[in-house]
This record gives structure tokens, C-alpha cells and sequence, in this order.
């Protein structure tokens, strides 16, 4: 009961703790863009720098296998090299979503979890981590008994009304994916009326509504690549993906190793590296916050990189303004 109690406490705290920053930058938001920011431990994240979501499976049958990682000592060994590598964020799920994939029921998607969470939560107290699920009994043990600090849920709240009051409550950030139907069914749902990138706005809208209307403050929009989309749809939505920005959040891009890179060329998951990495720096140069990624030195890599773009383009844009104005002023 004790250390039930001390649960509480801890996320009440957290609660309140994220209540009072809003508050405290709540002018601000008046006259500034804060649209690539999220509190995160009672403090404001940046996610306008661009950020590394390292993929941790706590799973027999993920697509990609080299991320499968039941054992709790290697997944905390490859946590701490993601997270020496520079990972911002830790995404550990312990149920596969892709097509024929069985599910686990929630008590088993926790018995896979548990060992894994408790193990890294225990070294790295201090990590940022993401837990992906689509159930809010599974998203509420992960935040009350191993603080995790965002869920990452690949139903946008399809799956399970009650997860947009339980990740109110926790005080956790929210990945808001995209997606239709159920992972067996959702290829057979890609017919958009006003074409993909109207029909995935349209629909990401009333499921951001409604997590706002609970109470949910942290979001973070995911198109969902490869969820009920066609692999001409994915490059079609990751070519407009800075229409997303319309919903004043981060945006995250789940594009590593997807068949929208593997399938086309002809290759396997496991030789889609390259690809992954183009298309990472395409999503940072199209508006993504976020990277969620299985190899995170490469991903470090393309953010450095395009920083570096980033701060060059701002140079030249500081310059063309100064000319401008010279060039006014003279006349």
C-alpha cells in the first residue's frame, strides 16, 4: 500500500508540476511559436533541434528483427548504446503490430515489458522513455511503476476509449499516430475520397480534438507510414509532412527500415540503411521533430547534418533581410 501510495504521489506531482509550466509560459504562447516544444520531467523539451527516438522490442515477431530484445540485460545494453549514441528518447514495446503478427494479451504485453523497463529504468533513471502500446491498462502500469514519460500509441485512441482520459491522468506525453483499421485489415483501407493527405489531416484532427478535450497536452503527431497506406501515399504524405504543423505540435516520422523503402528497391529490411537515412533527412527538411529509428548513430548523423543545412539557410536568410532593408532604406 505504501509504495502504491508512493506511485501516486510521484505522478500527482508530475501532474501538477506540468500544470504550473504551462501556466508559467502560457503569455508567451500568446506571441511566440512553440510549436516544436513539450514538457518533459516538469521541464520544457526542444524538439525544433530535431530529436532520436531509439526502437527497443520487447518481442518475438517485430518485422525488423534485430530489434527484438526479450532479455532484459541486452536491452539494457543496447539502451545504453543508444543512448551514448545521442538517442533523445527510448520507444520500448513489448506487442508487434504488423500484418499476421499475434497479439499478446495486455497481461503478457506487460510480463514482456516489466523485466525490460525495470532493468533500464534502474541504470538510466534519467532517460527520457517512450512506451508503445495501443492499450491504457498497459499505458498506465508503465507510467505508475516505471515513470515512463511518454506512450506512443499507433491507434490515435482507436483501439481503446479509454486511453485519452488514462494518459491525462499520468501526465505522460502522447505519440497521436494515424492509422485505419486493425493491423490484418488496414492495407484493404487506403481509399481517401480527398486524396491521402486531406483524409489523413482530417481524421488525425478529430482524434488530436479529442485528446485535447481530455486534458492531453503533450502530443506528438504521427502521420503513420505504412498504416492503411499505399506505398505511393506514404511519399505523397512524407512530401507534404509540414502540413502537419497545422496541429502546433511535434511531428514524428516512423519511416525506418518500412516496406515504402525496401519493397520498391527490391531489398530486404535489413539492407534498407540507406534509404532510411534519406528519407530521414527528407522528413527533418519537411517539418519532422522527431526521428524514430532503429540504427541511432546514423540518425545522429542526419541531424547534425541537417542542422548544419539549417544553420547556414538561417545565415543566408539574415543576410538576403539586411540587404533588403539597405536596399529600402536607399530608396
Amino acid at each position: 500500500m505504501e509504495r502504491e501510495t508512493n506511485i501516486i504521489d510521484r505522478n500527482e506531482g508530475r501532474r501538477l508540476i506540468q500544470e504550473a509550466t504551462y501556466r508559467q509560459v502560457g503569455n508567451l504562447r500568446k506571441t511566440q511559436s512553440f510549436d516544436a516544444e513539450l514538457i518533459i520531467r516538469g521541464k520544457l523539451y526542444d524538439f525544433s533541434v530535431g530529436r532520436v527516438m531509439g526502437i527497443l522490442n520487447a518481442t518475438p515477431d517485430s518485422f525488423y528483427s534485430s530489434s527484438r530484445c526479450q532479455d532484459a540485460a541486452e536491452a539494457c545494453r543496447r539502451a545504453g548504446a543508444m543512448l551514448e549514441a545521442g538517442a533523445d528518447i527510448l520507444d520500448i514495446g513489448g506487442c508487434s503490430t504488423r500484418p499476421g503478427a499475434s497479439l499478446p494479451s495486455a497481461e503478457e504485453e506487460i510480463e514482456r515489458l516489466r523485466p525490460v523497463l525495470e532493468a533500464i529504468r534502474e541504470k538510466y533513471p534519467d532517460a527520457v522513455i517512450s512506451v508503445d502500446t495501443f492499450r491504457s491498462k498497459v499505458a498506465r502500469e508503465c507510467a505508475e511503476r516505471w515513470q515512463v514519460d511518454i506512450i506512443n500509441d499507433i491507434s490515435g485512441g482507436l483501439f481503446d476509449p479509454e486511453m485519452a482520459p488514462t494518459v491525462a491522468e499520468t501526465g505522460c506525453g502522447y505519440v497521436l499516430m494515424h492509422t485505419r483499421g486493425l493491423p490484418d485489415d488496414m492495407a484493404t483501407r487506403t481509399d481517401y475520397a480527398d486524396g491521402v493527405v486531406a483524409g489523413v489531416l482530417r481524421e488525425t484532427a478529430f482524434r488530436v480534438d479529442e485528446f485535447r478535450q481530455a486534458g492531453v497536452c503533450n502530443i506528438i503527431i504521427d502521420p503513420g507510414f505504412g498504416f492503411a497506406k499505399t506505398i505511393e501515399q506514404n511519399y505523397e504524405l512524407l512530401d507534404r509532412l509540414d502540413a502537419f504543423k497545422i496541429f502546433d505540435a511535434p511531428i514524428l516520422a516512423g519511416v525506418s527500415r518500412k516496406s515504402m523503402i525496401w519493397r520498391p528497391l527490391g531489398i530486404s529490411p535489413e539492407e534498407a540503411l540507406p534509404g532510411t537515412t534519406a528519407l530521414g533527412m527528407a522528413s527533418l527538411m519537411k517539418g519532422a521533430s522527431i526521428l524514430r529509428v532503429h540504427d541511432v548513430e546514423a540518425a545522429i548523423q542526419t541531424v547534425k547534418v541537417f542542422r548544419l543545412l539549417q544553420a547556414s539557410t538561417e545565415r543566408q536568410e539574415n543576410v538576403i533581410d539586411i540587404i533588403s532593408r539597405e536596399d529600402f532604406a536607399e530608396r
